[in-house]
């Protein structure tokens, strides 16, 4: 009797493929306090680095006593003041609405709806940029970092700035105990095994061979799910003109 593929244990749950999510620190979003129309300004406390996510994470107390989490921006240091919800000019790491903030200036943790707690360039090392503020309506274009240009409410905030942790994919690994590592701290199933490489009772591509056509059918049941799924050609395409050669005759 076969055993069961990856794709079935992962369905089925178990502590080899369930995030340990109580390691993580805590859901990051901008709390409902920060909305207010009066501005104020909160102090960097702690830098804290959370497994959850790329980014790092601040501590920022206000003056009232009131703490919350935010994303990190390229160059925060402890000690620094943020102004939230208004400012006079924007500042590195302050939390502000959209219209409040100047044509060209790079931002983070954008919210794609008001109060939405941010959903955009949260990644470390991304950032949107603010392009233009339109007069009638209010809206305010935005360029993401794959080029492409939204437009969103003047009263969704963001965070000036770059999100931190930039170039952390730039140092190599080196060996796979350090990538072992890695995945495990975030939850990830390492190494992923190829099916051919696999014996005949672990994979239905395992063995010497296939022995078999790898097309299957949309209708197989999981343990059979493997391969080209409901392929209407496989291989190489032979006997078929190119585009270009067609129509070119004398």
């Amino acid at each position: 009797m076969g055993k069961p593929l990856i794709n079935q244990r992962r369905g089925k749950g178990s502590s080899t493929f369930r995030r340990p999510d109580h390691r993580f620190l805590a859901p990051i979003f901008y709390p409902h306090f920060i909305y207010s129309p009066a501005g104020i300004v909160g102090q960097v406390t702690a830098i804290l680095d959370d497994i959850a996510r790329s980014t790092p994470v601040v501590e920022v107390a206000l003056e009232d006593g009131r703490r919350f989490l935010s994303l990190a921006c390229e160059g925060i240091a402890i000690g620094d003041k943020l102004p939230i919800g208004k400012a006079e000019r924007p500042a590195l790491g302050a939390i502000l609405p959209l219209g409040a903030i100047p044509d060209g200036t790079p931002v983070f943790d954008v919210e794609f709806s008001p109060r939405d707690g941010g959903k955009i360039a949260r990644t470390s090392g991304t950032s949107a940029l603010v392009i233009a503020h339109e007069e009638e309506t209010g809206a305010v274009m935005m360029q993401l970092s794959s080029k492409k240009t939204v437009s969103l409410s003047p009263n969704c905030f963001a965070t000036v700035g770059v999100a931190a942790g930039g170039g952390r994919l730039e140092k190599p690994l080196l060996k796979a105990g350090n990538a072992s590592k890695a995945a495990r701290a975030r939850g990830r199933y390492y190494p992923i095994v190829r099916g051919t490489a696999m014996s005949a009772y672990d994979h239905p591509h395992g063995g010497r061979s296939f022995g078999k056509s790898t097309t299957i059918a949309r209708t197989s049941p999981p343990g059979q799910k493997v391969g080209l799924l409901a392929a209407r050609t496989s291989g190489r395409r032979k006997g078929r003109k190119s585009q270009g050669s067609e129509g070119t005759g004398g």
